[in-house]
């Protein structure tokens, strides 16, 4: 059986976790064979992203009364007749009405806990937790059309060595330092004030090597967070790497990835990340976490909010290279068994199939 057509649409102006996850998955259903098309907002962030030989549709999405974007995307949506529309966040889905007798099947895809008013309409929902699905259902939505899937990790690309090289000297890092990495913006959720507060109650050294912290990220807190690592003492020991669209560079370079989000983080796809190279992870009990991860297995798990805590997790890791390389070896065999790109697509592809089918 031929995969069905798909229609992926996002609508949002700045890049985040959803748009690039959009990107992500668009491509690698291309990658796979499977017909995609894409929509994105015109002079958006996504609008900056390659898509590679995908076809690109450019539309309005002002407003979600907008009269003109709703007539673009139904307008596109009869002309290209697609199997399934997938939308992301509250504008796009809002856009989109298809009809359900005769043409696309809609899908909203959430990514957290947001106010579902926007995403009622839609014929079914994908939720990237089981927390997150049977919360949609508490919330009235129809337990036979909300439907779990996780997101996928990228398989790990190596940089050349010499890269890697170059990036350690640029930021001044010594030869023996340990090298811990966190990923992600920098907001309030995303727990990096207490990451800096727990580096503050770690040694100098441990297991008679130095202390290095990359932030790769940026955001709203970033003056903040500076201020407390100058005020705490710590500015030496971090590395303010901004925000990269490959991080490859700097996970290859990790000893320890560290991710200590608050409760609010739905999912993390940093813990994949972790995974697919093969890292010792260090992160904190978020629901997300809570869902995947496995205590003392394939991760070191501490409370969230909890900087003292946090820094002796880091200490015992960092001090046990049994530890480190037992939990990054079964890190790696989760992503291979539950979350690499072939095994979630499979789940896409298998859903879309059934749905265009009438099932």
């Amino acid at each position: 059986m031929s995969d069905p057509t798909s229609l992926q649409m996002v609508a949002s102006k700045a890049l985040g976790g959803a748009e690039y996850w959009f990107h992500r998955f668009s491509l690698a259903l291309a990658e796979r064979g499977a017909p995609t098309e894409v929509a994105i907002r015109r002079g958006s962030g996504p609008d900056r992203l390659d898509f590679g030989s995908l076809p690109v549709h450019c539309l309005p999405f002002r407003t979600t009364w907008d009269p003109l974007s709703r007539r673009a995307v139904s307008q596109l949506i009869a002309r290209l007749r697609p199997d399934i529309v997938q939308t992301y966040m509250g504008r796009a889905t809002r856009l989109t009405h298809p009809s359900r007798r005769g043409g696309a099947i809609h899908l909203a895809r959430l990514g957290g806990y947001y106010e579902l008013g926007p995403y009622r309409h839609a014929h079914g929902w994908i939720g990237n937790t089981k927390a997150l699905c049977d919360w949609m259902i508490k919330q009235g939505l129809p337990a036979e059309r909300v439907y779990h899937l996780y997101n996928f990790a990228d398989q790990a690309r190596p940089v050349a060595p010499e890269r890697v090289a170059q990036l350690r000297a640029l930021h001044g890092i010594p030869d023996d330092a340990w090298v811990m990495v966190t990923l992600g913006r920098f907001v309030l959720f995303k727990g990096h004030t207490h990451l800096i507060s727990a580096l503050a109650r770690l040694p100098q050294t441990i297991a008679g090597r130095p202390l290095r912290l990359i932030m790769l990220g940026d955001g709203p807190l970033a003056v903040p967070l500076r201020q407390q690592a100058i005020q705490s003492g710590q500015d030496a020991r971090l590395v303010w790497a901004g925000w990269q669209s490959d991080p490859a560079p700097y996970l290859q370079m990790a000893d320890l990835v560290v991710f200590p989000s608050l409760d609010g983080e739905p999912f993390g796809n940093v813990i994949l990340d972790a995974w697919a190279w093969g890292k010792p992870l260090v992160t904190t009990r978020f629901r997300g976490a809570r869902e995947v991860v496995r205590h003392g297995e394939d991760a070191w798990c501490v409370p969230c909010e909890d900087a003292v805590a946090l820094a002796d997790g880091i200490r015992e890791t960092l001090s046990d290279s049994a530890l480190m390389s037992g939990i990054a070896h079964r890190g790696r065999e989760r992503v291979e068994e539950e979350f690499s790109r072939t095994v979630i697509l499979n789940q896409y592809l298998e859903l879309y199939r059934r749905l265009a089918g009438g099932g």
